[in-house]
């Protein structure tokens, strides 16, 4: 799948946008997508992270809570899948800038959203 020209998208981002997609769609899109969305979302904060991998971050999480969607988020199962793709591509990219606060920080917060199980997902993170 190609993906989208998704910089366009950074202008979309705010952090009140970014809770109330995640909170509205956290179930349904599964510990993967959410995992990954925070640890993007705790990058954004960190001083740490270049501005340059901050602007790949601003379009990856705008693109999350745009509702223009290469496949539109109603659509059961593959509506999201977009947004994982493009989510991960993005961590894939600053994954050497994460640390080990974000990522604990990330896995508190799944902890309040899933069960133990749904979080071994993240595990897998990188593999589809």
């Amino acid at each position: 799948m190609d993906l989208p020209e998704f910089m366009s998208y950074k202008d979309n981002f705010s952090t009140k946008a970014f809770a109330e997609k995640i909170s509205k769609i956290a179930k349904r899109a599964g510990s993967k997508l959410v995992y990954a969305a925070l640890i993007l979302y705790y990058s954004l904060q960190s001083k740490s992270v270049s501005m340059k991998d901050k602007a790949l971050i601003l379009g990856a999480l705008g693109y999350l809570i745009s509702p223009l969607d290469a496949i539109p988020d109603a659509f059961p199962i593959l509506g999201l899948g977009d947004d994982l793709a493009v989510l991960t591509f993005a961590l894939k990219k600053i994954w050497d800038n994460v640390s080990d606060e974000m990522r604990e920080k990330a896995q508190s917060k799944l902890s309040k959203w899933f069960d133990e199980d749904e979080i071994s997902e993240i595990d897998n993170l990188f593999e589809e």
